[in-house]
């Protein structure tokens, strides 16, 4: 699903999303802001690029990224939920992963976790992708799209 098809889902169930960005560094609010009327739906995001501000502005714990690092599923999660709650969204979403050059905390370029957290809990997705930094990101983008999508499909509704 694609942005705009997105915002026309949000929009019609009446409900709001917000991003904490890592490796995408905004790309990922810059998708949503593309769409003409979004401000219905998006109510903004933090980039976290910096592994301190992750746990400052997000709000993902100390504890965690000490023990598994900032490129980790546990994190991607974490992000949504910070983006979610911080920004008073009812869905949130979440990337990190290595973009390049060099692997990052053990993990090789090209790794990517996304996670989004909504009014029935949280799921999160990993993926090894191929290419360049842009083709990483842009490719993290897609996929965080892709997991908004089906946790909208599997019918969770925010409380109203």
């Amino acid at each position: 699903m694609t942005a705009p098809e997105l915002f026309a889902a949000l929009a019609g169930r009446g409900e709001t999303v917000a991003v904490a960005e890592s490796l995408t560094g905004g790309l990922l609010a810059a998708a949503f802001v593309e769409v003409p009327g979004v401000s219905a739906v998006f109510r903004g995001g933090l980039v976290v690029y910096a592994t301190d501000l992750k746990a400052s502005l997000a709000g993902v714990p100390q504890d965690l990224l000490a023990e598994r690092g900032a490129v980790d599923p546990a994190v991607a999660v974490a992000l949504a939920v910070g983006a979610r709650d911080r920004c008073g969204a009812d869905w949130g979403l979440g990337t990190t992963g290595v973009a390049g050059p060099d692997p990052q905390d053990g993990q090789p370029v090209g790794t990517v976790f996304v996670g989004c957290a909504g009014p029935g809990g949280t799921a999160w997705r990993g993926f090894t992708f191929a290419g360049d930094r842009p083709s990483i990101r842009a490719g993290a983008v897609t996929a965080a799209l892709a997991l908004l999508a089906d946790q909208l499909a599997g019918g969770l509704r925010a409380a109203r």
